[in-house]
């Protein structure tokens, strides 16, 4: 119907740009605005207002070059939230194996510690018990040696009281020794029988007169 004086068809840049993204292929527009603008129709007997035609098509080529850009920017705006999309849920990605990690080490440090703490209570109750029986053992020598005294000193006690009763008795043995006889008291004679004494009248006088002289 149109006969093109332009050759064959042209695409925007941006057309074929936005198509070669990530977007689903999409059907190529082989109109292009400036091939509206471009357009030259042949005279023919009762045709169209040429002018009336030409100024449809600048509009339509306007309103074209409108769309397609509106349809580019979409697509650029759809390529960026993609591409946001795509960092968030690699963020997303990372943060989750960030926690797993984070989880896997608590629970490992978790059983390390209740490990550890394991092996200190276990430690320290043995340790508990061997200072038990040290302390049994200690204690049981103490008892012997506490009973080992006791008897000592009930045999030094023996000992001292065998002393007290020996040296007692000696003692009234000497007390014995020391008393004058009461029979050999009775038969020893008087000064004044005994020959040659004088008696105990007859000595005062004579002791008082070798004071006085």
């Amino acid at each position: 119907m149109f006969d093109r004086q332009s050759g064959p068809p042209q695409t925007p840049s941006s057309t074929s740009a936005a198509g070669s993204g990530s977007a689903p292929a999409e059907r190529v527009m082989r109109i292009a605005p400036l091939d509206l603008r471009q357009q030259r129709f042949k005279i023919g007997l009762r045709g169209y207002d040429r002018t009336e035609v030409v100024a449809f098509l600048t509009e339509a080529a306007d309103d074209y070059e409108h769309a397609l850009r509106e349809i580019d920017r979409l697509r650029q705006d759809l390529a960026r939230m993609e591409a946001l999309l795509t960092e968030h849920r690699e963020r997303e990605a990372n943060l989750r194996n960030t926690l797993l990690t984070a989880q896997r080490l608590a629970d490992e440090m978790k059983q390390i510690a209740e490990n550890e703490a394991k092996m200190i209570v276990r430690e320290a109750q043995g340790r508990a018990d061997l200072l038990l029986q040290k302390t049994q053992v200690r204690l049981e020598e103490i008892e012997r040696d506490i009973t080992e005294l006791r008897l000592r000193r009930r045999g030094v006690e023996g000992s001292v009281e065998a002393s007290i009763q020996a040296l007692y008795h000696a003692l009234e043995f000497i007390r014995d020794q020391d008393k004058p006889d009461d029979k050999l008291l009775l038969h020893r004679p008087r000064p004044a029988d005994v020959p040659g004494q004088p008696r105990t009248g007859e000595q005062a006088p004579r002791d008082e007169r070798k004071a006085g002289s």
